[in-house]
């Protein structure tokens, strides 16, 4: 699986490059820029991309520019995005385009090695990787007063990506009783229901950027 790195720092790009190689993923190119992230990512078109928000010469938002104009290119482009904090602008507009992967972390749980290569072979597969934390920020946000807690649980669990049976696990409850959940959650929050994993956590998200 081939990899485009975008990690202004030295350090943690020379990192993720070992950590990614480690697990089997080929590293095409490794980045410190926005610009150079954008032409790398149209030339190699990568399996997926794991780029950092903040990239020179700005520092502000051009790795999540360079990314979204690649996938303006090339439709569908599975970009993992890693962050400092919970920028909900930058998650925004990351999610706004629902074509392909996506994924948004903080850079805190790339130290977690398991949880961020499950992250990246998910979004390359084509599905969404959220940061529970961004999730959290996002829930405590909006005033869903109508779901009970377990189904805030749930809610949150599926705004990560999880499919009813890694739900079912991490909240030890029957994946029957997770489907009932999710049914409910979905005709409260008046949003259609799906089987489509990525489908529905955009569907999700896109209630509670709106609400």
């Amino acid at each position: 699986m081939r990899v485009v790195v975008g990690e202004d720092l030295a350090l943690l790009r020379d990192g993720l490059i070992r950590m990614l190689e480690a697990y089997g993923f080929e590293v095409v190119a490794a980045v410190g820029s926005g610009p150079e992230l954008l032409r790398e990512l149209l030339d190699r078109k990568p399996d997926v991309a794991v780029v950092d928000v903040r990239l020179p010469p700005t520092f502000t938002d051009e790795g999540l520019k360079a990314a979204l104009a690649a996938r303006r290119e090339v439709a569908g482009l599975p970009v993992l995005v890693l962050s400092q904090y919970v920028e909900r602008l930058y998650a925004r507009e990351l999610l706004a385009d629902q074509r392909g992967g996506i994924g948004y972390l903080l850079k805190d749980r790339v130290s977690n090695v398991g949880e961020f290569i499950d992250a990246v072979k998910r979004v390359a597969a084509g599905g969404t990787a959220l940061d529970p934390t961004v999730v959290a920020k996002l829930l405590d946000r909006h005033e869903l007063g109508q779901l009970t807690p377990r189904e805030r649980e749930v809610l949150a669990q599926m705004a990560q990506g999880r499919s009813n049976a890694a739900i079912g696990t991490a909240l030890f409850i029957t994946e029957k009783a997770v489907a009932k959940h999710t049914n409910s959650i979905f005709a409260k929050l008046g949003l259609q229901s799906s089987d489509d994993d990525n489908r529905r956590v955009l569907a999700v998200l896109k209630y509670l950027e709106g609400y």
